[in-house]
């Protein structure tokens, strides 16, 4: 992947070289565009929300951070002993997590991966990484794959249905889509867009479902201020 499409590395890079002067830019098929703050993602422990803390306070044994990005999330882990390993499609993330500290790093889907962990962490709504509802089955089966015999998932997430609220309290919903929380972005920094991509919010009484239907145990950790949660599934 490019620096002119994997958005996310070439900013993270120009940050940490000091080379940053503007945030990314998140076009959405939902709502008006809004910016990613490029510093909030090089965020330490203290700074991070209370559901993050928790997840991060919760991992054990030999973990996966999926999507781990700038490295910040791993980079604690690392610093606090754990095992830990950082996974994400972008390879300017993954470069640039290497030259924060992070010792173990794969540019990889994680579709593609096939070792196992006692943790596997997805954070910054988690589940966002199934890309639309009818993957969801695909993507926690692999992940099950990826569980030793105790082991865990931590997973965060955010139920968006408030967007679609009127002013009588009712919802509208697109009939185009399969589910409300499935949303496409684009991402634009330094006067180049990256390709669109599928991003799923999914509301946590759908991700228990999901995850009996696929041998998982699904218990809510935490809830957040607004509609996002964390969730520990673990096998039946």
């Amino acid at each position: 992947m490019g620096k002119e499409t994997d958005i996310f590395g070439a900013a993270l890079t120009d940050y940490w070289g000091g080379t940053h002067v503007e945030d990314i830019v998140v076009h959405s098929s939902i709502a008006d565009d809004d910016e990613i703050p490029i510093p909030y993602l090089f965020r330490t422990f203290e700074e991070m929300p209370a559901i993050e803390q928790k997840a991060l306070q919760l991992c054990k044994g030999k973990v996966l951070d999926v999507g781990s990005g700038a490295g910040s999330h791993s980079l604690w882990l690392q610093d606090n002993n754990f095992d830990v390993t950082g996974i994400d499609i972008s390879e300017g993330a993954v470069t640039l997590s290497r030259k924060r500290g992070l010792l173990k790093t794969i540019h990889s889907s994680i579709l593609e991966h096939t070792k196992t962990y006692d943790t596997l962490l997805l954070l910054m709504n988690g589940t966002g990484i199934f890309e639309k509802i009818n993957k969801v089955d695909v993507y926690l089966k692999h992940l099950k794959s990826l569980l030793e015999p105790d082991g865990q998932i931590l997973i965060d997430g955010s139920d968006i249905a408030y967007m679609f609220e009127d002013e009588d309290g009712g919802f509208w919903l697109d009939t185009h889509r399969d589910y409300y929380g499935e949303v496409t972005y684009k991402m634009s920094y330094g006067g180049n867009q990256g390709p669109s991509f599928d991003w799923l919010y999914l509301d946590y009484a759908r991700l228990a479902w999901y995850a009996e239907k696929n041998g998982l145990r699904c218990n809510l950790v935490l809830e957040g201020d607004h509609y996002d949660y964390l969730a520990r599934l673990t096998s039946l």
